[in-house]
Order: C-alpha cells, then structure tokens, then sequence
C-alpha cells in the first residue's frame, strides 16, 4: 500500500519497487493543498554532515493542457526545506531574502566582491530573472538560515542568460561556475562556464561547452575531477530525443571535448537533467528523472572517472505523470546519498518536493 500526506517532514518509507536496489527510502519533504512543489536543480542542494538544505520552487497547482500544471498568473515563491537528520524528515522555510524581484523583493545590484567561498557555513544560489535577461545571485554563510543579495551576474554580451545553481569552489575567491545561455535565435540555450578570482566581484567568461545545438543543451551538472580535470553533464535535446551526455576539460574549464553519453535517453518529450556528484569511494554517481512509463527517478554509476557508466538502476518508478525529475544529491556522512526531486503521485494531483535516501551498491 502506497501511504500519502500533504504534510512536510512526515517520513514515508516505501517498500523497494521491482527491479530497484534494496534499502530505499522515499520521503516526502514538501506536500500542500493547491501547490506545487518544483525543480530543486533550478536552486541547489546543500549539506554540512547530516544538515541538508534544498532549495525548489512553491507555485500555485493548476492542471494545464500542455506543460507543468502551474498557474502562471499567480506568484511563485522561492522556498527551501532544511533536514537536521540526513533527509529523514524535513522542515519547510519561507527565507525573506528570497522574495524574487518581479514580485516585490529587492532588484539586484553590484556585487560587493571578497566573498570567502570557503566560509565553512557558505552557499551560493543562482537564479534566473523572470523580468530581466540577465540573471542574479545570493550568497549565504549561515548553512542557508539568512540570504544576502541578489547580486547582478554579467550577460556577456550574450541575449540571455538562464542561471541554475551549479559551482565548483576552487578557493576562498576563487569559484567556477556553469550556466546556460540563450542561443544565437534566443531560445535556450548553450552551456557555458565563467570564473571569478576576487570573491565575485567580477566574473570572466571562460569557455563554451560544445557548439550551438539546434535543440537545446541546458542545465549542467559538474564535479572536480582533479586539480586540471572537470566533468560536467548536460540535459540535451536534438528533435525527439532526449539523453544526457558529458564534456571533459583537462585544463581547468578552458577547452572542452565532449566526452560520452552516460543517459541514452530520459524519456518523455522533454528530457531531464542530471544530478552528477562523486561519491567517497572515488565513483561518480549520475542521478535524474525519467518522463516515459514507468515514470520515476533513476541513477548510473562510473569506477572510472565517467569514462564508462553502468547499467540503469531503477530509485523509483511509481509517479503518475511525466511531470517529475529536477535532481540534486548529496552523500550523507555513513555514505547513504540523498537525492531530492519533484514528484507527483497523479497526473491531477500536486506536484511536491520528495527524496529518496539510498544506499550505493558495492563496486562489481
């Protein structure tokens, strides 16, 4: 039997699925009456020990004929949830700070400079303008408690720029982070990474990731592989298909070739983007919906640094619509990962923000 509740922070644990590896845990960690809980890789996912916080969106739940079931006349609010307890139960906040500009929060401005990105409390969020081409963000030292900015992020001459929150902390000024722009005809997008070596006051562009795709490439997803290495994975689209595929960069970001396609496909008509994270023993895990039947959360594994991935491992496959998906994970300090998504249980239900706490399966 499947249990339901639109309370946040009640645990639920469901029995594994067919096919799926043992030990899962699915939680619910944001359900409401008339919501609808979205896209936490769009905000980020965050942890010091068994502290998680995850950002996603809280928009109004209307069933649409095409698209996410969202009325977009309504407001759509940037919360977050905080697990003090490995992502077992979950307690939603409404961070003030967090308020978007086009609905009365404050309009970004310059950044101060200095941030010290190794602060050991630190977070940084980048978000996309629902107004404005450019985009912004806010920068924590408080494990997510108080949001200070936004702050401006340049356009680079570019039409538009489609910030998520996706970064690499190279050194207490020195960060590197991954975005997506729009493309030459201005549709999203085009992935590309930039740099700031003085705590964000200023930023470089630094190089694309790839050509301009007539589909879209968007939404990356990057680990350190060593101090010249970095492997980012990228939501891609090319007429039906969907997939996830990789970029390598053995010079610190400044050239790029493209790698391998660790996801064939992700389903539905619309992909979803990955969640890629290296796990204590030197793997890479690669997490991310799955938008065709059985719909659901799904996960590949890499011994050799991306070079090769592993067979398909089934999290969940127990959602009721395409409708899901938007990952990020982290790995608890007993070795447990944590991946928070959106999910939903029908295709006219509400859509909410749940994780799934699972166990690695040994290396082969």
């Amino acid at each position: 039997m499947r249990l339901s509740s639109f309370a946040a922070g009640v645990l639920f644990v469901l029995p594994a699925l067919a096919g799926a590896i043992p030990g899962v845990q699915n939680v619910t960690v944001f359900h409401e009456p008339g919501r609808f809980g979205g896209w936490p890789a769009n905000h980020g996912i965050w942890s010091w020990g068994n502290e998680v916080v995850v950002g996603f969106r809280a928009a109004h739940f209307k069933v649409m004929p095409v698209g996410h079931a969202v009325d977009r006349q309504k407001p759509q609010d940037e919360w977050q949830a905080r697990s003090l307890d490995g992502g077992r139960t979950w307690k939603v906040e409404k961070p003030p700070g967090l308020l978007r500009p086009e609905y009365g929060g404050p309009r970004p401005v310059d950044p101060p400079g200095d941030i010290n990105f190794k602060h050991p409390d630190f977070a940084l969020m980048f978000r996309a303008s629902g107004d404005d081409p450019a985009s912004r963000y806010y920068v924590s030292t408080d494990r997510c408690r108080t949001w200070k900015g936004p702050y401006k992020f340049p356009l680079f001459g570019q039409k538009q720029i489609m910030a998520r929150t996706d970064y690499l902390v190279n050194g207490p000024h020195d960060i590197t982070v991954f975005m997506t722009a729009a493309k030459t005809n201005g549709r999203e997008g085009r992935v590309f990474c930039s740099r700031t070596r003085d705590g964000g006051r200023t930023w470089e562009f630094v190089s694309w990731l790839g050509p301009e795709p007539t589909g879209f490439a968007i939404m990356p997803s990057s680990v350190r592989l060593g101090k010249q290495s970095i492997l980012t994975t990228i939501r891609r689209k090319e007429g039906e298909e969907h997939w996830i595929e990789a970029y390598l960069s053995e010079d610190d970001g400044k050239t790029w070739r493209l790698y391998n396609r660790p996801v064939p496909s992700t389903g539905g008509n619309v992909g979803n983007p990955p969640s890629l994270v290296k796990i204590k023993d030197g793997r890479l895990a690669l997490i991310y919906g799955f938008r065709s039947a059985p719909y659901g959360i799904r996960a590949r594994l890499s011994k050799d640094r991306g070079a090769t991935w592993g067979n398909e491992i089934v999290l969940r496959d127990d959602a009721g619509c395409w409708d899901l998906g938007y990952p990020r994970t982290v790995q608890r300090p007993d070795g447990k990962l944590v991946t928070a998504y959106y999910y939903n249980d029908d295709a006219n239900q509400e859509r909410y923000i749940a994780a799934t706490i699972w166990d690695v399966p040994p290396p082969e």
